[in-house]
């Protein structure tokens, strides 16, 4: 029994904070567009473990740039998801931002001067802090300088140092409180706009017929559009095998097993009028920051001394938090914060990061006619969200009326900062860049 192909203008292949960005951008666009997920509902995958840290501190001028032009959507989130004019009662929940700030604390191997000059160019608020302003300011933080990253276990770990650092602060940066429901939220819009979304719609097929991709479901059903967009996180290298498209690429992705702890955020942190700044300290190999209800999120930043898990299949990794891991991050987190109480039992959760080889994202078409990417995104791009859907749709939309944008790479220009944001910068063909190497970017 043949059944009639779903179609679609486009069709975006993964429901997490990316994927329903791109929906929704491309809805606004006036495309019409089918989101397919092998889940239960968007944000399921990476994007539920995501840190939802909202920073601008970047190795590259177009990733502060995409992450400053962010946070306003962030700010006005009702108002970027088109919520105006709707009676209340026909409105979604929503996750909130919280503006705490972020101390980005000095290390080699993101010079500060270097950090300063991209944030001043993007116009990015800031406050450069010298070690007896940053104890002076932040008395609970610890201000020695142990670079290089050293494995907890070692004595030399706990080595005293006389040597101390500084920090750079940027005072808008926070995080969001539901990261899952964030995703939620651009899937209603999307929606909302008019497109349709498809859960547990796992694709298992992928061939270009003509002008048409044609893409096969594991319920035997088939999809056919001239546009496919792949937002597929950890399952985005695969799913390009899968269509025989990537051969061009300079710049690789794998799957990367990580996990992120909760805490209860120490006390002298708080202020009277707001949570404590979180913290990203490569210095240590540690990122923190404070959460609804008196938590405390501690994640890593990729430090040398500690093996990497990398995995070849997302939907076989163990998700139960371990005690090595645990301990490892936690253990780095308490020595900056010393009043951090650590308990014996882990919490958090475990997600799986689709990881570029220079942690930067990969928007951009492929030589595959109508194949585009949205892939490399996890680990620092969930801040880039709402604006990482405006860069995929003005790029498809250039794309498809003819425009060469591999010689001629498309410019977006952002409509709070007016920055100019060069998708070369997110090229699959790119050099790969001079980034910190870690979740940082």
């Amino acid at each position: 029994m043949t059944t009639t192909p779903l179609t679609a203008d486009a069709v975006v292949v993964g429901s997490g904070i990316i994927g329903s960005s791109v929906a929704l951008e491309l809805a606004r666009g006036g495309r019409s567009v089918l989101v397919l997920d092998k889940a239960a509902g968007p944000g399921h995958g990476s994007t539920s473990a995501s840190s939802a840290v909202i920073r601008f501190l970047y190795s590259t001028f177009e990733s502060v740039a995409t992450a400053w032009e962010a946070k306003f959507c962030w700010e006005e989130w009702s108002a970027h998801l088109g919520l105006a004019g709707l009676p209340e009662g026909e409105r979604p929940p929503l996750s909130g931002f919280h503006r705490t700030g972020m101390l980005h604390l000095d290390v080699p191997a993101v010079p500060r001067e270097e950090t300063a000059a991209l944030l001043r160019a993007a116009g990015v608020p800031f406050e450069d802090l010298g070690p007896d302003e940053l104890v002076a300011r932040f008395p609970h933080v610890d201000g020695g300088a142990y670079w290089p990253n050293k494995p907890v276990e070692d004595d030399a770990f706990w080595e005293e140092t006389s040597a101390r650092l500084g920090a750079i602060f940027t005072p808008d940066a926070g995080y969001m409180d539901d990261p899952r429901l964030a995703a939620d939220n651009l899937a209603w819009a999307a929606r909302h706009r008019g497109a349709r979304t498809e859960y547990r719609a796992e694709v298992v097929s992928a061939e270009l017929v003509g002008t048409t991709w044609r893409l096969g479901l594991a319920d035997g059903r088939t999809v056919e559009a001239p546009v496919v967009v792949n937002a597929a996180g950890p399952w985005s290298g695969a799913f390009n095998r899968l269509a025989g498209v990537g051969a061009e690429f300079t710049i690789g992705v794998r799957p990367l097993r990580q996990e992120v702890h909760q805490l209860a955020r120490p006390a002298e942190w708080d202020t009277p009028e707001r949570p404590g700044p979180g913290v990203f300290d490569l210095d240590l190999g540690t990122y923190m920051r404070p959460g609804p209800a008196g938590a405390w999120v501690v994640g890593g930043t990729e430090p040398a001394c500690d093996p990497f898990e990398w995995i070849e299949d997302p939907d076989a990794v163990d998700e139960h938090v371990t005690r090595d891991r645990y301990d490892a991050q936690v253990t780095r987190a308490a020595r900056r914060l010393p009043d951090l109480r650590v308990p014996n039992r882990p919490s958090g959760v475990v997600g799986v990061y689709d990881v570029a080889d220079d942690w930067t994202a990969i928007y951009d078409r492929t030589d595959a006619p109508g194949f585009y990417v949205a892939m490399g995104t996890s680990g620092n791009s969930f801040k880039n969200a709402p604006v990482s859907g405006r860069l995929m749709a003005a790029l498809v939309d250039a794309v498809e009326e003819g425009h060469d944008h591999d010689a001629s790479p498309v410019v977006y220009v952002g409509e709070h900062t007016g920055l100019k944001i060069d998708l070369a910068a997110y090229s699959r063909k790119r050099a790969t860049n001079a980034s910190s190497r870690t979740v940082l970017g």
